[in-house]
This record gives C-alpha cells, sequence and structure tokens, in this order.
C-alpha cells in the first residue's frame, strides 16, 4: 500500500520539483548576467497549478479501481513544469536582461517557498506515521 500517493502530497513533491528547477534557472539567470544577449528564464509552476485548480469544480470525482474505468469527475491532473525565457525585453546595452537584484529577491522567495513545500511534506508524513502507529 502507498500512503504518500494522495493528490496533495502529488503536488506538493511537483511544488519540491519546481521550486528546484527554479533555484537552478535563477542562478543561470545570476551567473550569466555579463553575458551578451543572454535573455533569463523563469519557471512557471504555480500559476499553472492555479489555473488546474480553479477549472476543477466541486462535483465528485470515482474511484478507479481499473486503469480500464472511465474517469468520473474532474481529473485533479498536476501541471508540468514550464521554463519559459523572456525575449521581449533588454536591460543593458549588450542586449542582456538580467537584473541581478531582481533575480536575488526571486531566488530568496523561492528558498521561503520552498522551505514551506518541505514543512508541508514532513507534516503529511507525521500525519501518516501517527495514523500507522495508532497514536
Amino acid at each position: 500500500m502507498n500512503l504518500l500517493n494522495n493528490s496533495s502530497f502529488q503536488r506538493l513533491q511537483s511544488g519540491l520539483n519546481a521550486a528546484n528547477l527554479r533555484n537552478q534557472v535563477l542562478a543561470n539567470n545570476i551567473a550569466n548576467e555579463d553575458t551578451p544577449y543572454f535573455k533569463r528564464s523563469d519557471v512557471a509552476f504555480e500559476s499553472l497549478l492555479q489555473k488546474e485548480m480553479n477549472s476543477v469544480q466541486g462535483t465528485l470525482q470515482g474511484k478507479r479501481t481499473d486503469p480500464r474505468h472511465f474517469m468520473i469527475g474532474p481529473s485533479g491532473r498536476i501541471p508540468g513544469v514550464s521554463v519559459r525565457s523572456d525575449n521581449s525585453s533588454s536591460m543593458n546595452n549588450n542586449g542582456n536582461n538580467v537584473d541581478v537584484e531582481r533575480e536575488m529577491s526571486l531566488l530568496a522567495e523561492n528558498q521561503l517557498r520552498y522551505n514551506s513545500y518541505v514543512q508541508s511534506v514532513n507534516d503529511q508524513i507525521r500525519i501518516m506515521r501517527a495514523a500507522v502507529e495508532g497514536r
């Protein structure tokens, strides 16, 4: 039995993966601050997840006991992570559009987001452990 296979845990796991990828993308942006014609990239996950969550109505979802069964109700699909480049702007004379102060603030925000995801995952695991141990 897979105790941590519910949709909320999968969303948290996807959020952790997105925060990890965002950290790499922001570090790459900062590293290429002085590279001519470099265009910054950004990771989109939370906005895609919010859009998917808003599209799900408050209807019941049927449980599938066999993969051949039809889906009943909303899919509850978790969107993938999307990395996008900002090709529309230039901040420097060399065509580069990386603003280090902005990237550093986004990095700090991402660190807070990552820490909250880790704390939520730990809480989920603690709840499951308490349920299994019977405390």
